[in-house]
């Protein structure tokens, strides 16, 4: 059972259709909850008109130790499954979403999500990814993290364990005659002082969505670090955020 929720955007009306924006946690130790936050304001990313899901895909807390575990040896494809599956049903389930204007967006954890989600399914209109891991080894060999990487993909990066390719998402950008790889048009955003997913990631995903002619975009916060922290710098980000959902699903 995965546990999801469901935001309502302001003067929800339940007769009208609305675009439906999957959001994704970070962490992956992590989870949704009821609450104000600054980070990803629920209310404010379903303030244009969207409704905002919320998934504790595997590897959220809050569940289990088991469920949080479940990430190790898979640690982008079951989860990305499961938030597809969340966001097929929450399409069969309200008849308020329109399930041909689709959007998913997420920072850290959830911006490596983003991306895979990107490499993997066209279903999206849009994608939003802050903070994305593009590569689990450049990942692995300049973020401020090692050994819980090395637990989720199986052993260190010498041992050429299949999962050090086969999840990262750059190396599924270009499966093109499997009707996937890089098409979705991506926001891509980065602290240019984050340790912990460092701006690396995001120049390597702008480089490779360039190369492939992908619609993009690239925000580089040179004061900030794996969270937009300053006041002025946050409200840039939300307007880009809906500029970009805007432009590709309105």
């Amino acid at each position: 059972m995965i546990h999801n929720m469901i935001i309502k955007p302001a003067n929800f009306d339940p007769a009208k259709k609305y675009p439906l924006f999957s959001v994704i946690h970070g962490g992956a130790a992590n989870m949704w909850r009821d609450q104000f936050v600054l980070r990803w304001n629920y209310h404010l990313l379903a303030k244009p008109g969207y409704v905002v899901l919320l998934t504790d895909y595997k590897g959220s807390t809050g569940y289990g130790e088991e469920f949080a575990r479940a990430i190790q040896g898979d640690p982008l494809k079951g989860p990305a499954e499961e938030l597809n599956e969340a966001v097929d049903e929450a399409v069969k389930k309200y008849s308020y979403i329109d399930g041909s204007k689709l959007a998913a967006g997420g920072a850290s954890y959830g911006g490596h999500l983003a991306n895979w989600l990107q490499a993997t399914t066209t279903r999206y209109k849009a994608i939003v990814s802050h903070a994305g891991e593009m590569d689990l080894i450049m990942q692995w060999g300049t973020s401020d993290s090692i050994y819980g990487r090395e637990v989720n993909s199986g052993g260190p990066v010498w041992e050429n364990l299949p999962v050090w390719r086969d999840q990262s998402p750059v190396m599924q950008g270009g499966n093109h005659a499997k009707g996937t790889g890089f098409t979705t048009p991506i926001l891509i955003s980065v602290g240019e002082l984050d340790y912990r997913v460092p701006a690396n990631n995001a120049l390597m995903n702008f480089a490779t969505q360039q190369r492939l002619n992908v619609p993009s975009k690239l925000l580089v916060f040179p004061e900030e670090n794996h969270w937009i922290l300053k006041g002025e710098n946050s409200r840039y980000f939300y307007n880009e955020v809906h500029g970009w959902l805007a432009k590709y699903l309105n």
